[in-house]
C-alpha cells in the first residue's frame, strides 16, 4: 500500500488455516505490521471482538485490545444477522454464545461493542437498531 489516506482491513483471516484470533502470534500481518502499511480501520466480523471473563460477562477480546493498542480504529459486522437470539445466537455470536438467550442481548452486545471495545462504526441487518442505542446513549 503507498500512503492511503483511508484504508479499511475487511479482517476475513479466520478462514485461513492456523489463525487463532486468541493468539496474536497466528496473526500475519500483525495488527503493528497492518499499520505499518497504512492500514487505519480494521474490519473483523463482531464475534472477534469479543470474549467472556470467568464470571460470564462480554468484554473485548484479546483481538480488540490488541487492535486498539496498536491505534486501529474498528467497525465491525453484522449485527442482528443471526436472527432471534433466544438460542444463543448463530456464527457472529460464537464467542458469547453462553451468554445470549434474548433478542434483548443485542443491545448488551453493540453497549460492549462501543463502551468497552470502542468500536466507529456497526454494520448491521436492521440500522434502527443501532440508530436506537447511538442516540439513547448520545452517541454520533
Amino acid at each position: 500500500m503507498a500512503n492511503p489516506q483511508q484504508a479499511v482491513f475487511l479482517d476475513g483471516r479466520y478462514g485461513i488455516a492456523g489463525f487463532d484470533h486468541t493468539n496474536p502470534a497466528t496473526w500475519e500481518p500483525t495488527m503493528g505490521e497492518l499499520v505499518t502499511a497504512g492500514v487505519k480501520i480494521i474490519a473483523p466480523p463482531i464475534w472477534m471482538l469479543l470474549e467472556l471473563d470467568p464470571a460470564g460477562e462480554m468484554v473485548p477480546s484479546t483481538y480488540a485490545k490488541a487492535a486498539k493498542s496498536a491505534g486501529l480504529d474498528i467497525i465491525t459486522w453484522t449485527l442482528e444477522r443471526d436472527g432471534p437470539l433466544k438460542n444463543g445466537g448463530g456464527w457472529y455470536h460464537q464467542t458469547v454464545a453462553s451468554s445470549i438467550n434474548n433478542d434483548g442481548d443485542t443491545m448488551n452486545v453493540l453497549d460492549v461493542l462501543a463502551k468497552d471495545v470502542g468500536v466507529i462504526g456497526v454494520f448491521s441487518d436492521w440500522p434502527a437498531t443501532t440508530s436506537y442505542y447511538a442516540n439513547c446513549m448520545n452517541l454520533k
